[in-house]
């Protein structure tokens, strides 16, 4: 959990940027976009460019000197979205979790 991590790091907390934006995402296009600089762009959170380029920069260590509490309420606040996402998607119910599941498994034999 990365409220208990401390140094709070880059990678961590980007992954649960791209969680949340990939779920929200995905549920309200139907689209699977994992790519954070592509999604920032519907979402338009203005600090995640920096937050990508200390990252990939190698400024991993530490994210201290970042408003935490910022992220935080932004986590929660994308928390929320995913959950009204969920409640209004388009996406049908029966998602065909057979097929899904057969697919993977081809994906993954590379057949």
């Amino acid at each position: 959990m990365i409220a208990k991590e401390d140094p709070k790091r880059a990678k961590p907390v980007l992954y649960a940027y791209r969680v949340l934006m990939t779920g929200i995402y995905l549920l309200r296009t139907g689209e699977i976009e994992a790519n954070l600089l592509r999604l920032n762009q519907h979402f338009g959170l203005e600090f995640l460019d920096e937050l990508i380029a200390r990252k990939v920069g190698g400024e991993n260590t530490s994210v201290g000197n970042l408003d935490w509490s910022l992220h935080e309420a932004r986590l929660s606040e994308l928390e929320a979205q995913l959950d009204q996402a969920f409640a209004d998607s388009p996406l049908p119910e029966d998602r065909g979790r057979k097929a899904i599941s057969e697919f993977l498994v081809r994906l993954r034999l590379g057949t």
